[in-house]
């Protein structure tokens, strides 16, 4: 094997890590889908439940779903900097 077949074989390998990197980056967004569907079904829940309580659920419900969905984005973002920044 000749020295210019050796350096195409390594950049293949080095891409082919930045995929799967990428990949695993990823995973963790079907934990967030899973925790954003558990706070949708909380909540309407323990609204259907207690209507009264609306007001105050609403609030800490927001934050959490906003945190949750942070997650995934912070994902993604890590994700995208494996592919093309890497």
């Amino acid at each position: 094997m000749d020295l210019e077949t050796a350096k195409l074989m390594a950049e293949g390998n080095v891409e082919a890590a930045k995929l799967i990197a990428a990949a695993l980056a990823l995973l963790p967004i079907f934990g967030v889908g899973m925790g954003i569907g558990k706070f949708f079904a909380s909540y309407h829940d323990a609204v259907g439940r207690n209507p009264s309580a609306e007001e105050k659920l609403s609030k800490t419900y927001f934050v959490s779903l906003a945190i949750t969905e942070a997650l995934g984005l912070i994902c993604l973002v890590v994700s995208l900097i494996i592919l093309f920044v890497l």
